[in-house]
């Protein structure tokens, strides 16, 4: 009996040493790690390149920045060169109500609605031959009125990009000239 469980228990540990092997072998695709075509662009859209090699200044730069748009600094790493903020804003849209409205007058369901959101950024800053290069990007989390996450996307208004830039490229020039 007791060679049968010997046996039982060598099988167990081969089919599992299998499964792992088999678990552990399988390969990413490529399609995976492959960028999409508005990859390129996005990124473009998001990082500017500043004639300095100052780093701090335009960190400091980007942090007054970010503060004057309502954002309060969640973390800094001036060394790796690293800012981010974030602000909490409602997300309830009209529309939304409405329409939660009227399914809980014809149902007599009750829908979850978008209800507030915390908008997120960060500041990444890259010394690159000669000058640095200035990446900002921003995020939002909305989470509805059943206090669940409805969404989770990255901005990627144009407009609002190069709100941020050209305000950064004055305050780095006021504090440059120190005005």
């Amino acid at each position: 009996m007791r060679q049968r469980n010997t046996k039982i228990v060598v099988a167990w540990m081969l089919a599992c040493m299998v499964l792992i092997g088999v678990g552990c072998s399988s390969t990413i695709p490529k399609s995976a790690l492959a960028m999409s075509p508005q990859a390129l662009e996005v990124r473009q859209m998001q990082t500017r390149r500043y004639a300095t090699m100052d780093e701090a200044k335009l960190l400091s730069a980007s942090a007054g920045l970010l503060q004057d748009l309502g954002f309060s600094i969640d973390k800094s790493e001036t060394k790796v060169g690293l800012i981010s903020g974030s602000k909490d804003r409602d997300a309830k849209d009209a529309g939304q109500v409405v329409g939660a409205v009227l399914v809980a007058a014809l149902f007599g369901v009750s829908t979850p609605i978008d209800d507030h959101q915390k908008i997120r950024a960060s500041v990444v800053t890259h010394p690159s031959m000669g000058a640095t290069n200035v990446r900002v990007t921003f995020q939002r989390v909305v989470w509805n009125t059943d206090g669940r996450i409805s969404r989770l996307e990255q901005l990627d208004d144009p407009e609002m990009y190069q709100e941020f830039f050209s305000k950064l490229s004055k305050s780095v020039f006021l504090e440059g000239h120190e005005i």
